[in-house]
C-alpha cells in the first residue's frame, strides 16, 4: 500500500452551498431502445429549454456516440465536444431538439448502474439502475433530480429472447416488427427526473390483479419474476394492496397511472428501487414462502413493499432538489413505511423494533468517525450518501414534526406540501413552510436538526411541592464533546410526556397560566437549552413519563 496521499482535487467535493438550478432543461424525452445483450442501442430526441446563460452541457458516461443531430440536422465533430463523462454543445439554442444515437454494452455493464444483464447471457433479463447518477450511461441528459421531464419511451427486442418488455408509465400500444421482433410504447404523463427512468426486458413470469382507488381509477397490479420464483410473490402482491389503502386513508395519496409493475431479479444492487410505475426489487426482500417464511421476513416484505410504493408521492411526485436532500425522501418515506407497519401490526411492538435498529445502526455511525448531518454540507461520492443517519434518523426527524403537530396538524402539513411541489424538486426547508404555513407556525428552527452530526442529550429533573400542590419538570439540553466537555444547545425538542398517579392513573394536565387541563398527554416543545413547566393541580408526588413512544 502506497503510503503518499491522494491529492484531495483528485476527488473534487460537491457542497451544498454551490448549488445553482440548471441553465438548461428538458421538458420531454424521447427513447427508443433496440435491445441486445451484447448491444443495445439508444436513441433519444430531448426538447430543450433554455434557462440560463451557460453553453449546453449534459452528463453521458462512456457512451460510445453514434450520431448527434440539432433539429435533425447532423452535428460534425467540429460543433460539439465529448470527453466521455461531458457533453459540451456551444451553439445549441432554446427550444431546438437534440437527438442522439449511442450505442451500450449491457453484457460488460459491471457496475449495475445504467442497462446492465442480470442471469446468464442465455436465460438473463436486461434492467436498470439510475439512482442516483445511472441515467448518464444510458443516454445524454443533464443528469441531475431537478430536471424533470416527461418520458416516451418504445422499447425494441427479439420477440422470443425478450418476451416482457416493461418501462414506467402507461402502456400505450405494442405488437409485431420484422425479423421475428416486437416493440412496446410506455407513456409517463407525470414529469419526473432522470434516475427515476427504468426498463425491463426479458422472459418472466407474471402474478397479476387488479386495484380501484379511492378515486374510482383502476389499476392493473402485475409481479414478475423468473419462473422459480413467481409462486413466491403472493404475499407481496396482498402487501402492495394494503399499502395502497393504507396511503389513501391515511394521507389521501391515490396512485395515478393505469398500471403498476413490481419486478423480483436476483441480481440487483440495491435493496429496491422506486422507479416510477416500475418498482424492482432484489429478489430476497420481496419472496416469501408459506412453509419457510418466518413472521418477522413476512414483516418485512410487507415493509419493503410498502416503501417503495409510498415513494410515488414522496419521492416522485415531489422529487428532492438535489441529491443534499435526499432524506426528504428517504427520511420521509422510511416514517410513512414505518407507519404503515405499525397500522397493520402491533404499534408498540413496531416503534421498540425500529428503536432496536436505530440504536444498532444509527447510533454507532453518529458517535464514530464516520458521523454526518442528515443533511451534509459536501460529499464527493454521492453513492456513499445512503446512511443509516440520512434514513432512520432522517425518519425521526419526520416523527419529531409529525409530534409537534399533532395528527390533524401532520395531515394538514403533509396535505399543503404535496398540493404545492406535486410535480416539482423540493428542499427540506420547502417541506418545514409547508407543514408550518398549514398550521400558522414557524418551524425553521427544526433545520437546525439537519445539520447537527451527533445526538444531543435530555437532562431531566422533577420535584413535587406539596404545600402549592404543583410538580416542577426542568428540561436541559447538550452535547457531549470529544474531550469530556459539554456544550449547551438550542434545538426545538418536542418532549411528549404524561403524569401518573401512584394507582397508575393518568393525571389531567394543565400548566401554570392555563385556566383549564389541556388532556393527559401533551408535547412540549423544548426551545432554549434549558426550560421550566409548572403542573398545577397535581394532588400528589406523581410518576412522570416522559419521551413517550420512544419520541
Amino acid at each position: 500500500m502506497s503510503q503518499h496521499p491522494v491529492p484531495a482535487e483528485q476527488f473534487p467535493a460537491t457542497r451544498l452551498t454551490d448549488y445553482q438550478p440548471p441553465s438548461w432543461r428538458v421538458d420531454t424525452v424521447e427513447l427508443v431502445f433496440d435491445l441486445g445483450i451484447e448491444s443495445t442501442e439508444v436513441q433519444a430526441h430531448l426538447h430543450l429549454r433554455r434557462d440560463g446563460e451557460s453553453i449546453l452541457q449534459l452528463h453521458g458516461e462512456n457512451l460510445q456516440l453514434l450520431e448527434l443531430c440539432l433539429d435533425d440536422q447532423l452535428l460534425d465533430s467540429n460543433a460539439y465536444r465529448y470527453d466521455g463523462h461531458i457533453l459540451e454543445i456551444p451553439g445549441a439554442t432554446d427550444g431546438q431538439i437534440l437527438s442522439s444515437r449511442v450505442r451500450l454494452q449491457p453484457a460488460e455493464n459491471t457496475t449495475l448502474e445504467g442497462l446492465y444483464l442480470s442471469g446468464s447471457p442465455e436465460r438473463g433479463f436486461l434492467l436498470t439502475q439510475c439512482e442516483a447518477q445511472g441515467f448518464r450511461h444510458i443516454t445524454f441528459f443533464s443528469d441531475r433530480p431537478d430536471v424533470l421531464a416527461r418520458y416516451d419511451v418504445e422499447l425494441r427486442a427479439d420477440v422470443q429472447r425478450f418476451p416482457v418488455l416493461l418501462a414506467g408509465g402507461n402502456p400505450q400500444s405494442s405488437g409485431p416488427l420484422a425479423d421475428h421482433r416486437h416493440y412496446a410504447r410506455f407513456s409517463d404523463p407525470h414529469p419526473r427526473p432522470s434516475y427515476l427512468f427504468a426498463l425491463v426486458a426479458g422472459e418472466l413470469q407474471c402474478l397479476e390483479d387488479h386495484y380501484t382507488t379511492g378515486e374510482g381509477h383502476s389499476v392493473q397490479l402485475r409481479l414478475w419474476a423468473e419462473r422459480d420464483a413467481i409462486g413466491q410473490l403472493s404475499y407481496a402482491l396482498g402487501a402492495l394492496r394494503r399499502a395502497m389503502r393504507w396511503d389513501e386513508e391515511t394521507y389521501g395519496r391515490c396512485y395515478d397511472l393505469d398500471v403498476f409493475h413490481v419486478v423480483a431479479t436476483h441480481d440487483f444492487n440495491m435493496g429496491a428501487m422506486e422507479n416510477k410505475g416500475l418498482n424492482i426489487f432484489n429478489s430476497k426482500y420481496l419472496l416469501a414462502d408459506t412453509e419457510t417464511t418466518t413472521d418477522a421476513e413476512f414483516r418485512s416484505v410487507e415493509a419493503v413493499i410498502g416503501h417503495e410504493y409510498f415513494h410515488n408521492w414522496s419521492g416522485n411526485r415531489v422529487t428532492c432538489r438535489d441529491w443534499f436532500q435526499l432524506s426528504l425522501k428517504e427520511g420521509f418515506t422510511v416514517f410513512r413505511e414505518q407507519s404503515f407497519s405499525a397500522a397493520m401490526h402491533s404499534p408498540s411492538l413496531k416503534r421498540i423494533e425500529d428503536v432496536a435498529m436505530l440504536r444498532r445502526t444509527q447510533f454507532p455511525e453518529d458517535a464514530g468517525p464516520l458521523a454526518h448531518p442528515v443533511r451534509p454540507a459536501e460529499y464527493v461520492e454521492i453513492n456513499n450518501f445512503y446512511t443509516a443517519t440520512v434514513y432512520e434518523k432522517g425518519a425521526e426527524l419526520i416523527r419529531m414534526l409529525a409530534a409537534r403537530l399533532g395528527a390533524e396538524g401532520w395531515r394538514r402539513g403533509s396535505d399543503l406540501y404535496f398540493a404545492r411541489h406535486d410535480g416539482q424538486a423540493a428542499t427540506i426547508e420547502d417541506l418545514l413552510v409547508a407543514l408550518g404555513d398549514a398550521n400558522d407556525l414557524d418551524l425553521s428552527r427544526y433545520l437546525a436538526w439537519y445539520d447537527h452530526a451527533g445526538p444531543p442529550h435530555l437532562r431531566t429533573q422533577g420535584h413535587y411541592q406539596a404545600d402549592t400542590q404543583r410538580y416542577v419538570l426542568q428540561l436541559e439540553q447538550f452535547y457531549s464533546l470529544p474531550n469530556g466537555q459539554v456544550a449547551k444547545t438550542s434545538l426545538p425538542i418536542p418532549v411528549r410526556m404524561a403524569l401518573f398517579d401512584q394507582n397508575g392513573t393518568l393525571l389531567p394536565l394543565r400548566l401554570q397560566d392555563e385556566t383549564t387541563p389541556q388532556g393527559t398527554e401533551r408535547v412540549l416543545e423544548l426551545h432554549d437549552s434549558s426550560a421550566e413547566y409548572v403542573f398545577e393541580d397535581i394532588p400528589a408526588a406523581p410518576v412522570p413519563s416522559l419521551l413517550r413512544g420512544l419520541s
